[in-house]
């Protein structure tokens, strides 16, 4: 992923390793989440959309922020939200203060699927991470990316420098 540059500053160097091996977790965690068996009922993107709306108020969510919240473009999750809707697990509807818009809701039963897989999902959570972590270890880790993902509203953009 990244090339050694003797050009660069020991702190440089620090970040680029730190966000490697945060990359490399994440990619190897997704791929023994994705292979597991509690997808059967809806596939880990459709998940996530489940989850997000579970936890917004009212469990509804606008469009336009519930892409903010998952990681796929505007056109895709336009379709997998249609999916859901044709399977009854959310709702679309027209916000009565902008007609453009589009509601996305949580019906009942998108709620119960969302909780009987993220039942699943959270043990095979527990035997990857809380096989290799300690209670402290991983209080101390939700701590550290809770303060990277956070501070990065207050930095600013990178640019190049040459």
């Amino acid at each position: 992923m990244t090339t050694p540059d003797t050009t660069l500053s020991g702190s440089a160097r620090d970040a680029a390793r730190t966000w490697e091996a945060l990359f490399r977790t994440q990619v190897t965690l997704m791929r023994r989440f994705q292979a597991d068996s509690v997808w059967s009922e809806v596939s880990m993107r459709e998940y996530d959309v489940l989850f997000t709306l579970s936890r917004a108020a009212s469990c509804t969510m606008r469009l336009r922020d519930l892409n903010e919240s998952v990681l796929m473009a505007q056109s895709s999750l336009s379709r997998l939200v249609e999916r859901l809707e044709d399977r009854e697990l959310v709702l679309r509807s027209v916000p009565d203060d902008d007609a453009r818009g589009t509601l996305v809701a949580l019906t009942e039963t998108g709620r119960r699927v969302q909780r009987a897989v993220g039942r699943r999902h959270v043990r095979a959570m527990e035997q990857y991470v809380g096989g290799a972590l300690g209670i402290d270890e991983q209080a101390e880790l939700t701590r550290l990316l809770d303060k990277l993902r956070g501070a990065q509203a207050g930095i600013a953009d990178w640019t190049p420098q040459d």
